[in-house]
């Protein structure tokens, strides 16, 4: 797991050349009046990036789906995307299933299995990326190529490639600091319970903070938002005491007022734990925010594994879960 992370700048440009490699059929400007990526886990994550990115600048809703059916407006003129590395996730299958009965055009995206077998049956494009890793360690292939599929469908300006691009010169640049702020966050989340908190905007982050102190050093948190827990959580802190810390994912692009509502909440949940911890990411875009908060939250859970004892790729649980499920 750390040789797949510090492979992470490597994979964003493996990931663009099989994006500048790849042809579409079905695939063109003006198709479609909506979109929605199908994926869970490791491969959901991208989508939700996706989504949150591009929400202000495409001018057709983007909606990522983590179930077994697609909503019920999806039709003719969506675009439903497929995102599953294995290509045999579950709940993704039936979605696309479901996606098909409703006549959308799909698209996947996946290292093989069932999903790919779909696409090549039913005609649909599907791009395949590197296989045999874990899904949560191969982030940058699935983003990448999800920004790929909608730029070529004229659901976003095919410029967000090139500012793809500069995220990894970013983290290669960086990544001393990077390592550094990756081991304070580590020592931070040792032995508490960890909360987390982004903006709404960026609450992508927050999920993959969750998912990597889940899955890599096998420890329990949560992630909330700002402004919707100055709604609900922050009274919860009334009984808050040192055995938790809240660590606090920070953004240039805030707005003033959410700018302010991260200060305050800070300063509530101050009078309730001495641990508290604030990153604020580098980077000239959202973009590169995002990959630096997360180039720094994937080695804070392999150091944190290393503490609690862990191997950051076993996922006994998970398999357990899946072989029951087939077997059902």
């Amino acid at each position: 797991m750390e040789k797949l992370i510090a492979q992470f700048p490597k994979h964003i440009s493996d990931a663009l050349e099989i994006a500048r490699d790849t042809s579409f059929n079905k695939i063109a400007p003006g198709k479609f009046t909506n979109v929605v990526i199908c994926g869970m886990g490791g491969s959901g994550i991208g989508g939700k990036m996706i989504s949150q990115w591009f929400s202000q600048e495409a001018q057709v809703p983007i909606s990522l789906v983590q179930s077994y059916q697609v909503p019920g407006f999806v039709d003719s003129k969506t675009l439903v995307i497929g995102s599953s590395y294995s290509g045999n996730t579950e709940e993704t299958l039936s979605a696309i299933e479901d996606a098909l009965e409703k006549g959308a055009t799909i698209a996947g995206v996946c290292s093989g299995g069932k999903l790919y077998k779909f696409c090549k049956e039913h005609q649909f494009d599907v791009v395949k990326v590197p296989g045999g890793n874990p899904p949560r360690s191969m982030l940058a292939f699935s983003v990448v190529q999800l920004v790929n599929i909608l730029a070529v469908a004229g659901i976003i300006e095919k410029e967000a490639l090139s500012k793809i691009d500069n995220c990894r010169h970013l983290l290669n640049k960086e990544l001393i600091q990077i390592k550094e702020t990756a081991k304070e966050l580590a020592e931070f989340c040792k032995n508490k319970q960890v909360i987390i908190y982004t903006s709404s905007d960026n609450e992508s982050i927050g999920i993959r903070c969750r998912q990597q102190i889940n899955e890599n050093a096998k420890q329990l948190c949560w992630h909330h938002v700002i402004p919707e827990m100055n709604h609900n959580e922050l009274v919860g802190w009334g009984g808050g005491d040192d055995r938790y810390a809240a660590l606090f994912l920070k953004s240039q692009f805030l707005s003033e007022r959410n700018n302010l509502r991260f200060k305050l909440s800070a300063e509530v949940i101050g009078s309730k734990t001495k641990h508290l911890m604030e990153i604020n990411p580098k980077g000239d875009s959202i973009f590169e925010e995002t990959f630096y908060l997360i180039h720094i939250i994937d080695w804070a859970s392999i150091y944190l594994a290393r503490h609690n004892n862990q191997d950051p790729v076993e996922i006994e649980v998970i398999d357990f879960l899946k072989g029951s499920l087939e077997k059902a």
